[in-house]
Parts: structure tokens; C-alpha cells; sequence
């Protein structure tokens, strides 16, 4: 009997009203997932270097406290044991040059937050179903980089 495998998902947040709703949207999955979440980019990293584990996909928010998104994403990035883990970028703006440059700097993807609970679930189903059941960590074309509502999974 195989043993049914249940992703690891990590969320860097330190909204906890984001955090609930995600938690809220991942559940709605219908799919098992573990889910742990960090409030800040140090505690992130530290998170990070104690996991013995690397986690399937990191949901990294940009605008955190004591170390923003873009230095986590960084230091991800440069570290040997931790760059190939997927990482997808949240944050409430959309800026062209902002997104290219994490694309750049080795996001798997880049989601704006959703304005309503319904768009989240579906932005989060599709960048979940993206992320762990291709396993693939090459980094997607531009067209594919950013996750919107109204580009779904079906």
C-alpha cells in the first residue's frame, strides 16, 4: 500500500487576517496539505534553516517586517540547499518592473492578491496544482509567471 503523499506548504505573511484566509483557501482544496506559517523574513529564514525538510512551495509576501520578500527571495535564491525549493511571490501591487524582477531573481510565480475570498481559492488551487503536481522548478515564461483570477485552472 503507497502512503499518500501530502504536500508541505509554507506561507510568509505577516497579515493574520491573509494567513487565515489562505489557511481557509487551501482547505478548500479538498486535498490534504500541511500547511505552517511565519510571520516575518527572519523568522522565515531561520525557519528555513532548521526545517529538515524543505518545504513543496514557499508563498512569500513581499511587505514583511524585519526582512522584506525581496531579501528572503535572495537569499533563497543563493543558498545551495534551499534555491531549488518553488517559491511564489504574493503582494497586493502589480507593478510591471517589480514582477520581471523577481521573475528574474528566480520566483516561480507571482500572484497579486485577490480582492475577493473566491479569486484567492482559485489563484491558490491553480499555483498549488502548478507547483506540486508538475514538480518542475524551471522557471516559467513570462506569460506563465503571473497567477490571476481570470487565467483558472479548471
Amino acid at each position: 500500500m503507497s502512503k499518500l503523499y501530502i504536500p508541505e506548504i509554507l506561507l510568509a505573511d505577516d497579515d493574520n487576517d491573509d494567513c487565515m484566509f489562505f489557511k481557509d483557501a487551501l482547505e478548500e482544496l479538498q486535498a490534504p496539505t500541511n500547511l505552517t506559517t511565519v510571520s516575518d523574513g527572519e523568522q522565515l529564514m531561520d525557519y528555513l534553516e532548521k526545517v529538515k525538510y524543505i518545504p513543496d512551495v514557499l508563498f512569500l509576501d513581499l511587505n514583511m517586517p524585519r526582512k522584506n520578500g525581496y531579501e528572503c527571495l535572495k537569499e533563497i535564491k543563493q543558498n545551495y540547499r534551499l534555491k531549488n525549493m518553488p517559491v511564489v511571490v504574493i503582494s497586493t501591487s502589480f507593478e510591471p518592473g517589480i514582477v520581471e524582477l523577481l521573475q528574474e531573481q528566480g520566483a516561480q510565480h507571482y500572484i497579486c492578491k485577490p480582492a475577493t475570498y473566491y479569486e484567492l481559492v482559485k489563484v491558490t488551487h491553480q499555483a498549488v496544482t502548478l507547483i506540486i503536481q508538475s514538480q518542475n522548478t524551471d522557471q516559467p515564461t513570462t506569460a506563465d509567471f503571473v497567477i490571476s483570477p481570470r487565467i483558472l485552472v479548471q
